[in-house]
C-alpha cells in the first residue's frame, strides 16, 4: 500500500534518527528478501555509517557515502520501525539493523518488499531500467511530455498511471483520488483525454501528492509512518467511500474493477466516454 507520501514521510522520519549511525550488525529470519544476497549485504555494511536517505518513486534509498547504496521497496505491507536493542522480534519481522543504542526493524506480513545493495556508481542506471517517470513537481513533470505521451496511447488511464512510467508514486489510493480531482473516468483510454483533462490531471497529480507529503501520508490498513499517523486518510474523496455521496455533486460513490484493481469513482462527475 505504501504509496510516494508514505515513502516520503518515512524517509524523512528515519532522516531524524539514522543519520550519521554505524551499523554493528545485521540480522534476518527471511533473506531471501535481500536480492543481492544476505551475506554479501552482512560483509558490506557492518562497520558502516549512513550518510543519507533520499527517494525515488516508491524506493527508499539509504546511502553510505559515495561506495554504497541500500534500495528498499516496501510493496504492499513492508514497513520500518526503531526498537530497543533488547526488544523481543514481532511476528513478520524479516530484517534488523542494529546500531550502537538502538535497531531498525523491517516488518512485512506478505514478506513482498525487496532490499538490494548496489555500488553507488549503479544507482541511476538501475533507476534507468525501471523506466521510472518524473516526480511528481512543477520541475519535473512536464505537462506537454505528460500530454504527448497520453497522445500516443489507448490504455486505459487508471492502469497507465499505475505503471509509474507516466509519472512516480501513484498507487491505487492516489489514483483513484486524482482522477476524480479532474473529473475523469478510470476506463478512459489515455489517448481520449481532451487538453483540458490532461491539464487538470496533471495539476491534480501534483497538488494532491504534495497535500498527502504534507499530512504524512494515509495511515490505513497497516501503514503507520513512524512518527505521528498520518492524516491524509481524513482527506480522501472517493477512496474506499462506497455508496457515500460524492463531495462535489452527491452522487453515490461507485467502486468497480479496473485491470483487477478496486477503482472508487462518482458516477456522474466522472462520465464514461461513449
Amino acid at each position: 500500500m505504501p504509496e510516494l507520501p508514505e515513502v516520503e514521510t518515512v524517509k524523512r522520519e528515519l532522516e531524524k534518527h539514522l543519520l550519521n549511525q554505524k551499523i554493528i550488525a545485521l540480522e534476518a529470519t527471511y533473506p531471501r528478501m535481500v536480492l543481492t544476497g544476505f551475506e554479501n549485504l552482512q560483509k558490506e555494511l557492518t562497520g558502516r555509517t549512513i550518510t543519507g536517505l533520499s527517494r525515488r518513486g516508491k524506493y527508499l534509498i539509504f546511502e553510505f557515502a559515495d561506495e554504497f547504496r541500500l534500495i528498499s521497496h516496501l510493496r504492499m505491507e513492508g514497513k520500518y520501525r526503531l526498537a530497543n536493542l533488547g526488544e523481543i522480534s514481532q511476528k513478520h519481522d524479516h530484517i534488523a539493523v542494529k546500531f550502537a543504542d538502538k535497531q531498525l526493524v523491517y516488518n512485512d506480513v506478505r514478506k513482498f518488499g525487496t532490499w538490494e545493495l548496489l555500488a553507488a556508481e549503479q544507482e541511476d542506471a538501475y533507476f534507468l531500467s525501471k523506466k521510472l517517470g518524473p516526480e511528481p513537481t512543477y520541475a519535473d513533470f512536464d505537462c506537454h511530455i505528460f500530454a504527448e505521451k497520453l497522445q500516443k496511447s489507448s490504455k486505459k488511464i487508471k492502469p497507465f498511471l499505475l505503471e509509474q512510467s507516466l509519472v512516480v508514486g501513484l498507487g491505487n489510493i492516489y489514483v483513484d483520488e486524482a482522477l476524480w480531482r479532474a473529473q475523469i473516468h478510470p476506463e478512459t483510454q489515455a489517448n481520449h483525454l481532451t487538453k483540458l483533462e490532461v491539464q487538470s490531471l496533471h495539476t491534480a497529480i501534483i497538488e494532491l501528492l504534495q497535500e498527502a507529503i504534507e499530512l504524512g501520508g494515509s495511515s490505513i490498513r497497516t501503514y503507520s509512518a513512524l512518527g505521528e499517523p498520518g492524516r491524509m486518510q481524513e482527506k480522501l474523496q472517493v477512496y474506499a467511500k462506497t455508496g457515500d455521496p460524492c463531495p462535489r455533486c452527491l452522487t453515490p460513490i461507485q467502486k468497480i474493477k479496473v485491470a483487477g484493481r478496486g477503482t472508487h469513482f462518482c458516477p456522474k462527475c466522472q462520465q464514461k466516454r461513449l
